[in-house]
């Protein structure tokens, strides 16, 4: 059995960790971010089947191409973060099921049928990007999770005109990552109590 963590932990993951809107002019290297990833993609899915898929903007070329796609102050934040990862669902997970699950070579087949892949997909892909904010958090970094984007047309802007896998990518939500200024952060909200939210059966 595992301990559990110590509150400072706990307060980096979740009780002290905020939305942040600006951001310090300090570097988030390549290599952070591959790390980053390396944690998230050790959370569970259904049938370990990973469908989600990051797309890590950092280029200024591709923070204009971003831009034009997010709505009000999205804009700003965007701009001045070290990194914006898109984090999309591949349409088609099921064809690395053979790879993710080759103790049963039938699995693709579950989902065979288009609306419980995309349910799947949707779910598990949603699960994974939370991940993604769980694990960079835990390296030391910030996370600025935004919906307030054009999600049509972000998939159009990166991914319809690309060649093989990325053309099945759809975009689920953004969420801006580095090391995060106090600026903007609002003040701490509600949370319903276990009472409000939960129920034992």
């Amino acid at each position: 059995m595992a301990d559990p963590l110590p509150d400072a932990t706990l307060d980096q993951l979740f009780r002290g960790a905020r939305t942040r809107n600006a951001w310090l002019k300090k570097t988030v290297p390549e290599t952070l971010i591959r790390a980053v990833y390396d944690l998230a993609k050790m959370g569970p899915t259904s049938a370990n089947c990973s469908p989600a898929r990051f797309l890590f903007v950092t280029s200024k070329k591709a923070k204009a191409r971003l831009a034009h796609h997010l709505l009000g102050s999205n804009v700003a934040k965007t701009q001045a973060a070290p990194w914006t990862v898109i984090i999309a669902t591949d349409m088609q997970f099921y064809e690395k099921m053979p790879e993710l699950f080759p103790h049963n070579p039938g699995t693709r087949d579950w989902f065979s049928d288009a609306e419980a892949a995309k349910e799947h997909g949707m779910r598990n892909g949603s699960l994974q990007g939370a991940y993604l904010m769980l694990a960079a958090r835990a390296l030391g970094l910030d996370c600025g999770p935004m919906s307030g984007f054009d999600a049509a047309g972000v998939d159009r802007e990166f991914f319809a005109h690309e060649e093989g896998e990325m053309q099945h990518w759809k975009s689920n939500f953004l969420c801006n990552i580095g090391f995060g200024s106090e600026e903007g952060v609002f003040p701490r909200l509600p949370r319903l109590s276990f009472e409000d939210a939960c129920r034992i059966a």
